[in-house]
């Protein structure tokens, strides 16, 4: 088989392919831009797997007229630039003890040996320049067949490094296949071992949780990720139940990973997953809004249009009803609602803490009327 992608016949990428080549190295396009080609997804990043050591790599760059940053150098990886694009390239490497995150590996001269230490067998494809995909492993029939599989024994693949049991469930979201069902051996190993997810950095937890939840449709993945217990292992007390319903409900809408995540429950989950200051003041609004008696409209008044979607959609979902009839005309009237009075127009006469709680007073009463009662009305 092989790769039709403008993006291999890009300048820069052949440059650093002849670099390494022409030298007398093996060089093979690896990793997500090779599977990502292979699905018609985009490509993003550029990886390189050869059997050059780094301290090659940054020799032949340099006679090529190349830029090329050790960025890790270390574990074999080095990025070239080339054409402004930067590609990283990274030597041939097999693992020699391995310990959570981290490993300690050797460069290693076959392809087999590098395909053997990755995660998926769909992450373990290669191609060469021309596009000719080089498969030691057999994952383009799992890539074909949409099925997320381990490399080797997941039980050996998880204990190297616990993230890779939540890299499973993203995986299957992202690339597997929903009617198939995820990997029964994979599945079972990441039960086994959802307890190692305790050591992982909530930095790394919360990454990966927002990729997860940014998939099309991330249900299926993380119903069985709960079903396996590594849900509340990094969200005690979250609840998949909602998620489903909530992804019928979006229609068409850019998939939203606080909008999901506010579905799901959970204890603290601003600290467990990391979120920002503004993640985290979001998710808590649309939390209080799931339970709140507040209408499609005043919620739109008092927090926008968008904020009032989600949480209207949020609300449905976890209520298991479909959104309410003529939602989207009472958000967009109270979008544009503007109250008519000013705290201005009830002084000298109220003053003091007494103003803020007559003026709060009106608007409820002017939101219970529609929006309908006017100025003077109100300070009748």
């Amino acid at each position: 088989m092989r790769i039709a992608a403008d993006w291999i016949a890009a300048p820069g990428v052949q440059a650093v392919m002849a670099m390494l080549v022409e030298a007398g190295h093996r060089a093979l396009l690896v990793g997500g831009c090779v599977r990502n080609a292979l699905l018609g997804a985009p490509v993003s990043d550029i990886d390189i797997a050869t059997d050059a050591p780094p301290q090659r790599v940054m020799e032949l760059a340099a006679a090529a007229g190349l830029k090329a940053v050790p960025t890790g150098f270390d574990h074999g990886t080095v990025t070239v630039i080339a054409n402004h694009v930067p590609h990283e390239v990274t030597t041939f490497r097999r693992d020699v003890e391995t310990f959570g995150r981290h490993a300690t590996v050797a460069f290693a001269d076959r392809v087999e040996e590098d395909a053997a230490r990755r995660d998926f067998t769909m992450n373990a494809l290669y191609a060469e320049a021309d596009g000719t995909v080089v498969d030691p492993l057999g994952g383009l029939a799992d890539l074909q067949a949409r099925r997320v599989r381990f490399v080797g024994d997941p039980d050996a693949r998880i204990r190297e490094d616990y993230l890779r049991i939540l890299r499973f469930f993203r995986f299957h979201a992202w690339y597997g296949d929903a009617d198939r069902g995820l990997d029964a051996e994979g599945l079972a190993a990441c039960a086994e071992h959802s307890a190692g997810l305790a050591t992982l950095s909530r930095e790394r937890i919360g990454a990966e949780m927002r990729k997860l939840l940014a998939a099309p449709d991330p249900a299926p993945a993380v119903a069985a990720m709960q079903a396996s217990g590594a849900l509340a292992r990094v969200l005690p007390g979250a609840e998949a139940r909602a998620l489903a319903p909530l992804v019928h409900l979006e229609q068409g809408l850019p998939p939203d990973p606080l909008r999901r995540l506010a579905v799901l429950g959970g204890e603290e989950p601003a600290d467990r997953l990391r979120l920002s200051r503004a993640e985290a003041r979001r998710l808590d609004l649309l939390r209080r809004l799931i339970g709140s008696g507040a209408g499609a409209a005043e919620i739109a008044y008092r927090h926008g249009a968008e904020t009032a979607r989600d949480a209207l959609l949020a609300r449905a979902a976890v209520l298991e009803q479909p959104m309410p009839p003529g939602w989207e005309a009472a958000v967009a009237k109270g979008a544009a609602a503007v109250f008519p009075l000013s705290a201005a127009e009830l002084m000298p006469a109220v003053s003091g803490p007494a103003l803020g709680a007559r003026l709060a007073e009106l608007e409820s009463r002017w939101i219970a009327s529609g929006f309908t009662l006017g100025r003077e009305e109100l300070l009748a």
